[in-house]
């Protein structure tokens, strides 16, 4: 690209690059705060905070066990499956300390689709909260997992809080299933045997792999981005940068309520707030909006990232009253559009600007951020942050001009190195010259801000997750009952779109509750649809393929 016209908007003092070499791994950066901030609350989660000094000495003796104990070999990979606990940040530094690869998994996955991301991955262990094991049981045999170390919700948490929290999940919410895993070590236990070993974080280089992060397929599967250490230093040195003016030098609290095995979460409120010696306030389940609530009214916090939908819930709350925003100075909104009303209350509501970000899991993944200052809600996704290069191309990727309507694509440092074993998926989006095709459709104006106004792909969003209709079809076409079946997202207030069906049955006794019933078996709760509508048939190409945009046009309406 010849020109950068959004340099010209960048806020004073912003540099066009960022220092990527800072840092040798995403380790590194954790060695080095965890000693600057010793002292300093890391991460609170039920009433308990460790420091970063805490931090870096469970993650040590982790680290030591997964290295010594169970002799994982550099660039093993190690999956990750449980919510917003103490335990899940310690998990994921103590893999990458150890040299290993973290594997991100999704602790709602049905069977299906965790046997599907183990063997993918390849995986030789698993690191998972006990509510889940029950999952893990029925597939593992499966798959390559020799390793199983599980927690319980409460195992970092203050005597005798831990105590009557486990009790309250196991015996009173009944809320983690009968499991068989022979074999399987405490998260406590390994941490004693950790104990036995002297452990130094094991060398990693820019080029080494950081994170497999599973991203939704448009062929049918999951499919993992490669994220090297390079990846994820940039993107942290990116966002902090960007963000540095908004936050200064304090060391205050951020609200960690996306859970940490969403890429947004990951790097933003656990890598880049770690630079600033933050703590994070990790929410377990943001999901019970009431205990979400009541959470943040009595905790002082500046910051806050978030999807639409959870600002929303937020702003709906009859205790909103009762949240001090008085400290309260960052809103970021990522992972899907945010709505102009949503944004409009949250400034009446907090006095601050709810800022918009852009991008995506390939991406690490910040690509656009509004500038920090902005006074209102300007429906653009932003301006391309340091290092970072957009370009509005055609479909024979060449690059158009300001204003005109193409793919938005990507260059960058933070721009992931492809597909897991998918060499054919990674030459579809990834040029020779490294533009990153988004798949999203939208122009760039004179002043360098980018606003989409379409998807390419047939991807929905459903509060900040990706659902590719082509698994959801492949599952439900499974039924014996389905003849054919076309998937397409339907807006939706809450979380921005729901999963739509539009069903040809070959047996009139097929009912939506049944079906519906069916898919929970197979995906996760936010794949399933929320709406089916049964047809007696489906438009098509001459070729039989199944138009996706006539369905949108017809049953989800403008």
């Amino acid at each position: 690209m010849t020109t950068r016209p959004w340099l010209k908007s960048y806020p004073a003092g912003m540099p066009e690059q960022i220092d990527v070499n800072e840092f040798t791994s995403v380790a590194d950066i954790f060695d080095t705060h965890v000693k600057k901030y010793a002292s300093l609350p890391a991460y609170s989660n039920f009433g308990t905070t460790i420091t970063y000094a805490e931090t870096d000495a469970y993650t040590t003796l982790l680290g030591a066990y997964l290295k010594n104990e169970l002799k994982l070999k550099k660039g093993d990979r190690v999956a990750v499956m449980m919510p917003n606990l103490l335990q899940n940040p310690i998990a994921i530094f103590a893999i990458l300390r150890a040299g290993l690869v973290v594997v991100n998994t999704n602790p709602l996955y049905t069977a299906r689709e965790l046997k599907h991301q183990l063997n993918d991955s390849g995986a030789k262990a698993i690191i998972i909260v006990d509510n889940f094991c029950h999952v893990l049981q029925s597939v593992i045999a499966e798959t390559e997992i020799k390793h199983v170390i599980t927690t319980e919700m409460g195992d970092l948490l203050k005597f005798p809080k831990s105590l009557v929290l486990n009790l309250v999940v196991k015996y009173v919410k009944k809320i983690v299933p009968a499991y068989s895993l022979p074999g399987a070590v405490n998260f406590k236990q390994a941490l004693k045997l950790g104990a036995q070993h002297k452990f130094e974080t094991v060398p990693t280089s820019h080029s080494d792999i950081a994170f497999l992060q599973y991203t939704g397929g448009t062929t049918g599967v999951s499919k993992g981005a490669i994220l090297t250490n390079r990846n994820m230093v940039a993107n942290m040195q990116q966002a902090y940068t960007w963000i540095h003016d908004a936050i200064g030098e304090s060391h205050e609290t951020i609200i960690t309520a996306l859970p940490l095995y969403h890429i947004f979460s990951l790097t933003a409120n656990c890598l880049t707030f770690m630079k600033y010696g933050w703590l994070n306030h990790l929410i377990t389940n943001p999901r019970d909006i009431n205990g979400f609530v009541k959470e943040l009214s009595r905790t002082r916090f500046s910051a806050m990232t978030g999807v639409n939908t959870l600002f929303n819930h937020i702003l709906n709350h009859p205790d909103l009253n009762k949240i001090d925003f008085s400290n309260f100075r960052v809103a970021l909104g990522g992972g899907m559009a945010v709505q102009p009303v949503v944004a409009q209350r949250w400034k009446q509501a907090t006095g601050t600007t709810l800022v918009e970000a852009y991008g995506l899991t390939e991406t690490s993944p910040a690509a656009c951020i509004n500038p920090m200052d902005l006074k209102e809600y300007n429906g653009k996704i932003g301006l391309p942050i340091p290092s970072t290069e957009v370009s509005i191309q055609d479909d024979d990727w060449n690059q158009i001009a300001l204003g005109e309507i193409g793919e938005i694509c990507v260059r960058g440092p933070q721009v992931m190195q492809g597909y897991w074993q998918r060499p054919k998926e990674t030459s579809n989006v990834l040029s020779n010259d490294g533009w990153l095709h988004t798949g999203d459709i939208g122009f760039m104006d004179d002043a360098g801000y980018v606003q989409i106004v379409d998807r390419k792909k047939d991807m929905i969003l459903v509060s900040g997750f990706n659902v590719y209709p082509n698994e959801v079809e492949a599952f439900i076409a499974e039924h014996p009952s389905v003849v054919e079946v076309g998937v397409i997202g339907a807006p939706d207030e809450n979380s921005g779109e729901v999963v739509m069906a539009i069903v040809v049955k070959n047996d009139p006794a097929l009912s939506e509750d049944e079906l519906r019933q069916y898919c929970r078996k197979g995906l996760t709760n936010y794949k399933v649809p929320k709406r089916i509508i049964f047809a007696d048939e489906l438009p098509k190409t001459n070729v039989g393929k199944i138009l996706r945009r006539e369905l949108r046009d017809k049953y989800a309406g403008p």
